[in-house]
């Protein structure tokens, strides 16, 4: 998977869609930021009865999805324009375009651009291409400029890289999102500036390659460097986070963060993806499972409430029971809490869909033992956080977030976008609750 854990974030769109289009989000955060930049694009060009899909190509099923969700929205909404955009739309825009349900098909790199939006508007009264996808590796620059982050109330993302330069062997990412391209440090710092003015108490760094951040920029800074810049000029912020991070590629200046900085926050998602050092190297990974358990160990020396989650692939090809059953053990031995589990599905266009693929059922199975490995993580942690006082991020009146980004729930209200001081009274389910 591409750093960026990828999920369903959901679908959002106007009241009315004879005045507004409505827009649905396949995938990661990025494609959710990308997203609101779309809209307020849109709405600049005037764009009038359209449905958008943003859509997700990171497994085969995300490519599913997709078109399923296309029928879907065709059948509910039978006289508007229908767009797709997106991973998908990128890497495979023949296969949208063939849809009968599908009136454009536009790039990654051509949806951050107003003249697309322009075009499209105008498509309404004339006619214009209906594919809009152009050469992705030939892209120098990221949009991240084009909104000032989006979010709750609470938590604002901000998206500071784009793209990515490795090439492990299941992730089709690289050809939907292009090579490695940072937003200068100067721009995001503004942008958090602006967000902090507005409110907002907790800034999240995203990106599908974060710690690759600034290997495109003048003097060559790394991820810590700009953590350190926004930490150290933006004094109003009161936590900041880094999304998914590949622990080999971490530098000094973020261990120090780490160490030192108590509004980075204790909580960071390892892009590990298995725990066996033969499947690592099949997968093209860039680090052995030594490496990960160097890592986890050596941060939590630094900051010892740290917790971590981690992406893991279950049944990538060739995976025995004993290679799986290292990823397995990794979870205890690198303090894994929030596992993010991927059951292998051979993505077409990458080096491991034409490896010895395993059994679909021991995929199955291997998968649940790792979400239930994960699950007593979870569990062991809430135990341990009984009694103890945190600062917590209140997400609505009555849920908020830890430091460490777990789930805790009051008896009474709070204000919404708060940091409030709370003692951990019990646990219910997976969240703690609080008085």
């Amino acid at each position: 998977s591409c750093g960026e854990r990828c999920s369903d974030v959901g679908i959002s769109g106007g009241a009315s869609m004879t005045a507004v289009p409505k827009f649905t989000t396949l995938g990661c955060r990025l494609n959710a930021y990308e997203t609101e930049a779309m809209k307020e694009l849109a709405g600049q060009a005037g764009l009038g009865n359209a449905v958008v899909i943003n859509t997700c190509a990171v497994t085969s099923e995300a490519v599913r999805k997709a078109r399923q969700e296309i029928r879907r929205l065709r059948r509910e909404n039978p006289d508007a324009r229908l767009i797709v955009t997106g991973c998908a739309a990128q890497t495979e825009p023949e296969t949208f375009a063939a849809m009968p349900e599908v009136d454009a098909v536009i790039g990654n790199t051509e949806k951050m651009q107003p003249g697309t939006w322009g075009r499209l508007a105008a498509d309404f009264i004339g006619e214009t291409e209906r594919v809009l996808v152009d050469d992705i590796m030939s892209v120098t620059e990221t949009a991240g400029h084009l909104i000032d982050g989006f979010g709750s109330r609470s938590r604002a993302y901000v998206q500071v890289q784009n793209g990515c330069d490795h090439r492990c062997t299941f992730c089709i990412i690289p050809f939907g999102r292009g090579n490695s391209r940072s937003v200068p440090a100067g721009v995001v710092v503004d942008q958090i500036k602006r967000l902090v003015g507005a409110g907002y108490n907790e800034v999240v760094l995203t990106g599908v390659d974060l710690t690759s951040w600034g290997a495109d920029l003048p003097a060559l800074p790394k991820l810590g460097d700009l953590v350190m810049r926004i930490l150290k000029l933006v004094p109003d912020l009161a936590r900041l986070r880094i999304s998914s991070i590949d622990s080999i590629e971490v530098d000094e200046n973020l261990m120090q963060a780490i160490a030192t900085e108590p509004r980075l926050m204790p909580h960071l998602h390892l892009s590990l993806q298995h725990g066996d050092d033969l499947i690592l190297k099949r997968m093209k990974r860039r680090h052995l499972r030594d490496d990960a358990i160097r890592f986890t160990e050596e941060a939590r020396k630094l900051r010892p409430e740290m917790t971590f989650g981690a992406d893991i692939i279950a049944g990538f090809p060739t995976e025995t029971e004993a290679h799986f059953e290292n990823s397995l053990r990794l979870v205890e031995q690198c303090h894994l809490t929030w596992l993010h589990v991927f059951p292998y599905s051979p993505r077409p266009g990458t080096p491991a869909a034409r490896m010895p693929q395993v059994d679909g059922r021991a995929i199955k199975a291997r998968a649940a033992r790792l979400r239930a490995a994960g699950e007593a993580q979870v569990a062991r942690h809430l135990q341990d956080q009984q009694g103890r006082t945190h600062a917590v991020l209140m997400e609505s009146a009555r849920m908020g977030r830890t430091e460490q980004f777990t789930d805790v729930s009051f008896d009474s209200d709070h204000p919404e976008g708060q940091i409030v001081s709370a003692q951990v009274t019990g646990v219910r389910g997976t969240q703690l609750t609080a008085a």
